[in-house]
């Protein structure tokens, strides 16, 4: 198996295609992902109290752009989060039994 994706990779380097097979994450890498997107939405919301309760996000009542600023980046961080977090259960799920990429190597030769 792995003497033949070699082949198919060398024959599209030779012929310039571009094309990318299914990828699957090994169950450490997709378990580092997970952890990823669970440290994001642990430690942003708490960042978001703090912001909240700083003197500089109010002015008169008002949001200054300190506050619209960092809510910004905390949304996009919990967005990326969530993707990242969402990436890695399904990298663990299509990893199957699978613990790293190198155990089934040399048993398809």
């Amino acid at each position: 198996m792995t003497r033949i994706l070699a082949r198919r990779t060398a024959q599209r380097r030779l012929s310039n295609e571009r094309h990318t097979d299914a990828v699957i994450l090994s169950r450490r890498w997709s378990a580092f992902l997970i952890a990823v997107g669970v440290w994001t939405w642990l430690i942003w919301p708490r960042f978001a109290m703090a912001i909240w309760r700083d003197s500089r996000s109010f002015a008169d009542g008002a949001p200054t752009d300190f506050l619209w600023v960092h809510a910004a980046l905390i949304i996009a961080s919990l967005a990326i989060g969530a993707v990242i977090g969402v990436l890695g259960v399904k990298g663990w799920r299509a990893a199957g039994g699978t613990s790293t990429d190198t155990e089934s190597e040399g048993e398809n030769d």
